[in-house]
């Protein structure tokens, strides 16, 4: 995924969140991933907790200084 990033080459995440934490593991988004601005087109929530979500990209992060 963050190769793809890197690159542009995403325009759509489609994710199954599960209700746990392991503590370790492969990071989705790891340091250095490039940022990135994205819109929730679609979700479900499954009866033992699974969220089911479709996001598409929305264009460039937009930052604001406070």
């Amino acid at each position: 995924v963050q190769t793809l990033m890197q690159y542009d080459l995403i325009d759509e995440f489609w994710l199954k969140i599960f209700p746990i934490t392991l503590g370790t593991g492969k990071r989705l988004f790891d340091k250095g991933t490039s940022p990135a601005s994205f819109t929730l087109v679609y979700s479900k929530i499954s009866p033992s907790g699974v969220i089911f979500a479709s996001y598409k990209r929305a264009g460039k992060v937009k930052t604001k200084s406070v």
